[in-house]
């Protein structure tokens, strides 16, 4: 469960920052740059995700 949680809510954070720069018209090089970061806060949320369904 906490690998899944951590894919699934990565992945949606991931694209999500990448299509807000996109969208505004901020090239490639910021929304990779972006999107990368939202890929890290999506694993920690995924994780905190799985804690609290394990409870």
């Amino acid at each position: 469960m906490n690998k899944l949680c951590i894919l699934v809510v990565s992945t949606i954070g991931g694209y999500v920052d990448w299509a807000i720069p996109d969208y505004l018209g901020w090239g490639f090089g910021w929304s990779f740059v972006i999107s990368g970061v939202g890929s890290i806060v999506g694993v920690w949320a995924g994780w905190r995700l799985a804690q609290k369904l394990a409870e």
